[in-house]
């Protein structure tokens, strides 16, 4: 069966991509994009898209392949019919928390989909579980950060808004029952609400568990808005805003001091339902990438707490000004960085790039007379004039010797003819 996604009407200014969204009651599907749509299955991509064509991908698995690492999706599902999932998903380990009543509009009695979170009939989950640890496959350059590490399929939302935060903080208490290392949330709270207490528990007993929270920073940055999304607002969640293939901002992206780093989150090419793949924008995508970089360096430093992974994270981003600011955080995330640059872990990050301060220039001392350098270099310049003159005076003397010899010997054969 092929399922076609389409974009909500929206600003064409704002870019295609579905943003699940959990309200404290009921949630409200979301969408920053213009009418674009993608069929599932859909062809397969087959060139390398630009968000790792940016990265040294054998420098980078040379390091990790997030092998060992569980990565909890908490999202719409993860349709395993797509090749490049299919060994990436430990199925036994998933769930649907979707109420098993769903009606359409009509009152009519939606497919609930698989009970282990493996069917995705939005899309949303399949594409953000790809760009995390999507296997490689003949036909195309597109594959996770992490092919190595194991998503755990948690279906809690869909496009219809069914999701809630009292079922997303079920969600991450399943995500910690699974032995995540990992959980990615590429969803907030509709209008920026804070949820009740049993969310924040839930993300606060997913951090304690050293577990790393990485969640989307949300879509409604038109506009200059600055506002806190939730969970990524959460102290200690690491949240995630959108960049361009500048590395600057995108322009949905949201923006606040609650952002820890940015991350590609345009034309994100990724896996769908069914086969093949679609690109997609928005935050929702820009969380899975981080994500997969939190599974590399678990892999690499398992003995690495919570707080020096997202530490790492921030502390190599890519960025033009010294410290943090309000559009990307900490920057944008360097895989090969985050994987290279790892000698000892670090609990904050420091602003060792950037703006470098001025500083004042050195005054050359006073010298009074000649410096011992000087009287070095004038005895030798001495010397050497001195060797010139006299080794040019010697070869005059000899020049001047030999033609007196030459007049004196015409001169003798002259007086005996």
């Amino acid at each position: 069966m092929a399922y076609v996604h389409r974009g909500l009407a929206l600003p064409a200014a704002a870019l295609t991509s579905l943003t699940v969204l959990a309200a404290p009651a009921a949630a409200a599907p979301a969408d920053d994009g213009g009418g674009d749509q993608c069929t599932f299955p859909s062809k397969p991509y087959a060139g390398r898209p630009w968000a790792l064509q940016r990265v040294l991908l054998d420098e980078l698995w040379h390091q990790s392949t997030g092998r060992g690492v569980r990565v909890a999706v908490i999202d719409t599902g993860v349709d395993i019919k797509n090749a490049q999932l299919k060994s990436a998903v430990d199925a036994s380990k998933g769930k649907n928390l979707l109420p098993k009543d769903i009606k359409d509009p009509s009152g009519q009695p939606l497919p609930r989909g698989a009970e282990n979170g493996t069917t995705d009939t939005v899309g949303h989950g399949t594409k953000v579980a790809g760009i995390i640890a999507a296997r490689p496959a003949d036909g195309t350059g597109f594959v996770g950060l992490a092919p190595g590490a194991t998503i755990i399929p948690i279906q809690q939302n869909d496009a219809d808004g069914h999701g809630t935060a009292e079922t997303l903080a079920e969600a991450i208490h399943d995500a910690i029952d699974a032995g995540a290392g990992v959980i990615n949330i590429s969803q907030d709270t509709a209008k920026a609400v804070e949820p009740a207490g049993t969310l924040k528990q839930a993300v606060d007993a997913a951090l304690e568990k050293g577990i790393v929270v990485v969640a989307s920073a949300g879509n409604d940055g038109l506009g200059g808005n600055v506002k806190p999304t939730y969970p990524a607002s959460f102290p200690g969640v690491l949240a995630v805003a959108a960049s361009d293939r500048n590395n600057e901002r995108a322009a949905f992206s949201q923006s606040g001091a609650f952002v820890g780093v940015a991350a590609p989150g345009v034309d994100m090419v990724s896996t769908v339902p069914g086969g093949g793949h679609c690109a997609d924008s928005g935050t929702s995508f820009s969380a899975p990438y981080v994500a997969g970089v939190a599974a590399l360096i678990k892999a690499k430093h398992p003995k690495w707490t919570q707080r020096e992974v997202v530490a790492q994270i921030e502390q190599t981003a890519e960025r033009s000004v010294a410290g943090h600011d309000r559009l990307v955080g900490w920057g944008v995330v360097d895989p090969v960085r985050a994987l290279t640059e790892d000698d000892h872990p670090v609990q904050t990050p420091v602003a060792h790039e950037g703006v470098t301060p001025a500083r004042a220039p050195t005054p050359v001392a006073l010298q009074l007379g000649e410096t011992d350098d000087q009287r070095t270099r004038r005895l030798a310049t001495y010397v050497a004039v001195g060797a010139a003159v006299l080794a040019a005076a010697l070869a005059g003397a000899a020049v001047a010797f030999r033609e007196a010899r030459r007049r004196g010997r015409r001169g003798g054969a002259s007086g005996a003819a």
